[in-house]
């Protein structure tokens, strides 16, 4: 499974916080994904809103969101 990182490094979804090694921290999967937290707070706050979380990963990678789909592209 796939864990948000960038350029090899892991990265706490929710407040940003660069994971020098995800052993150790609490995790979560939503949508077939693995995603690391710095803290349980963050975590728990990553699963009140995981729909949310995903969007904001998707449109930083160059998704472009409209009504019902997506298209993968430069915005």
């Amino acid at each position: 499974m796939k864990s948000a990182q960038r350029q090899g490094q892991h990265w706490d979804p929710v407040c940003g916080k660069e994971l020098d090694t995800p052993e150790g921290h609490p995790t979560a999967e939503y949508k077939k994904r693995r995603y690391f937290f710095c803290s349980e707070r963050c975590r728990h706050a990553f699963e009140r809103q995981a729909e949310r979380f995903r969007l904001n990963e998707l449109a930083r990678v160059g998704a472009l969101m409209t009504p019902g789909r997506v298209r993968w592209g430069l915005a």
